[in-house]
């Protein structure tokens, strides 16, 4: 893989240990949803699940980086006596989330989660469903090949996904040839 400039996952142990041996120097963004998602077995008290999901949703809408660790740090001294085990977890682990603050502003939404990819293994589970059995390997690999091809080239043409041309970047993450 090569032109590789950014990763969004969940926290598991492969991905990130394979970012590290193979595609140094790439950032990782921590998908925000499963964030907020794992950030809820560390409240203490169910009543206030709502109150601490809104505080993280707070810290991932801020306008930039230095607001949202700010935001963050507030959070966290809010929660060190009520909800010790919550505050120590959120002050490790949600500076992952905020990687997507170095990315352009119109590339933020769409890579703060791993919603993109999740929608394609939806697709994928979608259309093999429809088939049902398959003879041999290189059947379904056909398959799942040409559902991924269908939807590379909905993304190169339609162009709606994200515009590598026309967004500065907020920081030297893309190459020169890219902004």
């Amino acid at each position: 893989m090569h032109g590789v400039l950014s990763v969004t996952s969940d926290d598991h142990k492969g991905i990130r240990e394979a970012l590290k041996a193979r595609l140094t120097g790439v950032k990782w963004q921590r998908c925000q949803f499963h964030l907020q998602r794992n950030a809820q077995s560390y409240v203490p008290k169910v009543s206030m699940r709502a109150e601490v999901a809104s505080a993280i949703k707070d810290i991932f809408d801020a306008p930039d980086r230095q607001e949202a660790e700010h935001r963050l740090s507030q959070m966290v001294e809010r929660y060190r006596k009520r909800a010790p085990a919550l505050a120590e977890w959120a002050e490790e682990n949600i500076p992952e989330g905020l990687t997507v603050f170095d990315l352009p502003a119109s590339h933020r939404r769409r890579l703060r989660t791993t919603n993109g990819l999740e929608r394609i293994s939806e697709e994928i589970k979608r259309r093999t469903r429809v088939a049902r059995l398959f003879p041999n390997e290189s059947s379904l690999l056909r398959l799942i090949g040409a559902v991924l091809s269908e939807i590379s080239e909905e993304w190169e043409t339609a162009g709606a996904y994200l515009n590598m041309k026309n967004d500065r970047p907020a920081t030297s993450i893309y190459r020169k040839e890219v902004a």
